[in-house]
């Protein structure tokens, strides 16, 4: 087989895998729909997360499903899940697990033995994750970074795929201590969740109080969702898209020759290149659910405000004069220009 062939056929098999995953995505969005009534734009960056192997945040008030919307994601995608309810008196060990002292029966002989915690799942729901002091909040960046563990000297892996979804209540702040920015920046989205329309909001109160408790079909393997990222990763993109990613980015922070004056104004820090990287990300992923196998401006700049959301840092200006986050993003929108055909072509 010539190189060439090789990699007609390779593009071949990738644009089949990619028509599977669309399917396959819409049957999950489908038996989702059967728990979870709207929400769609939030169910699509949940997914897009799993696409792209990222971690996300989800913020919202009390009894908007956030819990339930992440254990049913668990069982339609058939992944371990596991939930820990984050409070001030939580430890790091019982994040990540710890040595016991346990005797052998035949011999009688003590050793430690680790005992896995609950970090050990697919999906890991930190649920209300501000709730518990930084040291412990610090337990869970190795294995949202590295994918596992270290205890003891010893480090664990954790098994593929491996994702953290945390929730916070954005209007409950007494008794809780604010994630720090390196950890923050770890999360690829942050997704807010909020009340629905009337008519989905009385679906959902006629739905749950019924004798009816839905079944939901097991629609995507672990494995199938390793092969769907790699495939993501596979997406093509026109370098000129990657640099609109990039110069969104590089205008976010302030005292940068490509920053705006209201950057300047407003911002007292801003993006890091990992933005750049899971808008870039994000955005293959968006364009193969849709079924697209091609990456383009508008993928980009759907997936602005989830991206930068929690990673630009108002300053006092902007805090004194009630200027908003997503306010300055739609200003960065328009300030940052999507290339002309002209250019895209030459890029």
């Amino acid at each position: 087989m010539t190189t060439t062939t090789a990699i007609e056929s390779k593009s071949a098999d990738d644009g089949a895998l990619a028509d599977t995953l669309q399917k396959d995505f819409d049957m999950v969005r489908s038996e989702i729909g059967k728990r979870i009534i709207g929400q769609e734009d939030v169910i699509e960056l949940v997914l897009l997360t799993l696409l792209a192997g990222g971690n996300s945040l989800i913020l919202g008030v009390p009894g908007l499903a956030k819990t339930l919307l992440v254990h049913t994601i668990a069982e339609v995608f058939d992944l371990a899940f596991s939930r820990i309810q984050f409070t001030p008196d939580l430890m790091p060990s019982d994040i990540t697990g710890t040595d016991l002292v346990q005797e052998d029966p035949d011999t009688g002989r003590r050793e430690l033995v680790f005992t896995p915690g609950p970090v050990f799942a697919n999906i890991l729901l930190a649920d209300e994750v501000n709730r518990t002091p930084p040291k412990t909040q610090s337990a869970l960046l190795e294995a949202m970074q590295e994918h596992r563990v270290t205890v003891q000297g010893r480090t664990y892996p954790l098994e593929e795929p491996f994702f953290v979804f945390a929730t916070q209540n954005p209007i409950e702040l007494e008794g809780t201590y604010p994630l720090p920015e390196a950890q923050l920046d770890r999360f690829m989205f942050e997704i807010v969740m909020d009340h629905l329309p009337e008519g989905e909001e009385l679906d959902v109160v006629q739905t749950t109080t019924s004798d009816q408790t839905p079944d939901l079909q097991r629609i995507v393997s672990a494995s199938d969702l390793l092969a769907y990222q790699h495939l993501v990763r596979r997406v093509p993109m026109a370098s000129a898209v990657g640099r609109y990613a990039l110069a969104i980015v590089r205008a976010t922070r302030p005292g940068a020759p490509e920053a705006p004056d209201f950057i300047n104004r407003w911002l007292s820090y801003g993006a890091s290149v990992r933005a750049a990287q899971y808008l870039v990300l994000g955005g293959k992923a968006r364009a193969l659910i849709q079924g697209r196998v091609h990456v383009g401006f508008e993928d980009v700049r759907a997936l602005v405000r989830p991206v930068l959301r929690h990673r630009l840092l108002r300053n006092f200006h902007a805090e004194a004069e009630q200027v908003t986050v997503d306010s300055i993003m739609q200003d960065l929108l328009q300030a940052v220009q999507v290339p002309d055909d002209a250019e895209a072509a030459q890029g």
